[in-house]
């Protein structure tokens, strides 16, 4: 990871924060599993997952709802499969 990548996942850790610890945690697996692997398409499909509301975020995390953009519940189906730090 170039010093670029780190900077970036720094700040993208500031910027998922939700203050709902669920959330927090699904984001921080995110980050810390698969953010570094995915190419920079997938960051930016990440991006615009961080600007969607958090009410929003919510029902989607929690399988109440899906997203309707494709490449958002995709994303949100990847992140919700990953299993928790043992």
């Amino acid at each position: 990871m170039t010093d670029e990548d780190k900077a970036e996942l720094r700040r993208l850790r500031w910027k998922s924060r939700r203050g709902m610890r669920e959330l927090d945690q699904l984001f921080g697996r995110y980050l810390d599993r698969l953010w570094w692997k995915d190419p920079p398409a997938s960051r930016g499909v990440f991006l615009r997952l961080l600007d969607c509301e958090d009410d929003k975020l919510w029902h989607w995390f929690m399988g109440h709802d899906t997203p309707a953009d494709a490449e958002l519940a995709a994303l949100v189906h990847r992140i919700r499969a990953l299993p928790p730090a043992e």
